[in-house]
């Protein structure tokens, strides 16, 4: 019987479970989409993937989902899609950017692989799953020749400052290592250049 989401308690050290990963299947639709909702409980159910999304992602681009299972069950998965990104403009909102069904605005011929989700049920954390997820991206982009990852994300850790300063201040904070946030730290570490903070971009209060 499996247990929904977030119910798992993944033992750590030698018996932690193995983690293996494939590419997304249409097949675990179901279950990608009660992860995403685990995973963020606080977003926008606008904002988060459903069954039609992840089926569409499938579909569209498969390429750049990958799903993290834990025997048969998946336990986490990340997809994106190929984008043109205008990096004198970055302000955008989630949904603008990559269209209906979270995959409408993609095309082969773009340069930039745009990160959707990373999501991993919270039973499963800290087990390196995202740390792992990031590398297939890459590896993406490198196979076929674009030119990086680009992401959005939202700041858990600012609800702490909020009345203390702005969300760019906490941002460039974050970037110089003086605050640490477990969303914009976990990706500053995998390479990425933190920008600005974007207004707007999704829904989670």
């Amino acid at each position: 019987m499996k247990t929904p989401p977030g119910t798992g308690r993944p033992a750590r050290g030698p018996s932690a479970p193995e983690i293996t990963y494939a590419p997304i299947d249409a097949r675990w639709a179901e279950e990608l989409a009660a992860i995403e909702r685990a995973a963020f409980p606080t977003a926008g159910i606008e904002d988060l993937l459903e069954v039609p999304d992840i089926l569409a992602l499938c579909e569209t681009f498969p390429d750049g989902g990958f799903v993290a299972l834990d025997g048969d069950t998946p336990v986490g998965m990340g997809v994106g899609i190929l984008i043109d990104f205008d990096f004198d403009d970055p302000h955008h909102s989630l949904d603008d950017l990559i269209g209906a069904n979270s995959c409408g605005n993609h095309s082969d011929d773009s340069d930039w692989y745009y990160g959707v989700t990373i999501a991993v049920d919270p039973g499963y954390r800290r087990l390196g799953i995202g740390q792992e997820l990031y590398v297939l991206r890459k590896d993406v982009v490198r196979r076929l020749g674009k030119k990086g990852i680009v992401a959005g994300g939202v700041i858990p850790g600012y609800k702490d400052q909020i009345d203390k300063m702005s969300a760019d201040q906490y941002v460039d904070l974050v970037r110089a290592g003086e605050l640490y946030d477990p969303t914009l730290s976990f990706q500053i570490e995998n390479g990425f250049e933190a920008i600005c903070a974007i207004p707007d971009y999704m829904d989670d209060p």
